[in-house]
């Protein structure tokens, strides 16, 4: 039988990451709201997954969705959507962040690749992320978003 991947507690962290088997080589992160989880979010799991051997979802907690999307966001609750990200085959582990930027989460689980989607660039990130991201010595891979699948989108399907 399959079980979920785990969801662990923010504040614990630094401890599960120094307590990581050592033929984890290569640990990814990538982070967001996965508000409603669609194919685009599936497919763009599965390329950071591919990145390394092993993959760590940072959620937005709902707070910070609100914070960022404004009120009305977000759709699913956070236990929800880790509960869904926690059943995807490609996801290993999966946290919830209570900032609008992930800088502490990246600082506590030191990836050594760090994913985001190809909206943004090396330029367009946040600045606190990438000087946390220059200390624990991470490579920053930028994957291709899935034309037309976006949460906006289904939102708007939605209001008709």
């Amino acid at each position: 039988m399959i079980a979920p991947s785990p969801i662990l507690p923010f504040d614990s962290l630094k401890k599960w990451r120094s307590s990581l088997p050592s033929q984890i080589k290569k640990l990814v992160l990538t982070n967001g709201c996965f508000d409603i989880l669609h194919s685009g979010h599936a497919t763009y799991l599965l390329e950071a997954r591919n990145l390394g051997d092993f993959l760590v979802v940072a959620v937005n907690s709902d707070a910070s969705v609100r914070a960022l999307k404004g009120e009305g966001r977000p759709i699913n609750s956070a236990a929800d959507r880790c509960a869904v990200l926690s059943h995807l085959r490609q996801v290993d582990a999966v946290t919830v962040f209570d900032s609008i930027r992930a800088t502490e989460a990246i600082r506590a689980i030191r990836p050594d690749v760090y994913v985001k989607g190809g909206d943004y660039t090396p330029e367009t990130l946040d600045p606190g992320e990438y000087a946390a991201l220059q200390e624990c010595e991470a490579e920053i891979r930028l994957v291709s978003l899935v034309e037309g699948k976006s949460t906006t989108r289904i939102l708007a399907a939605c209001r008709g």
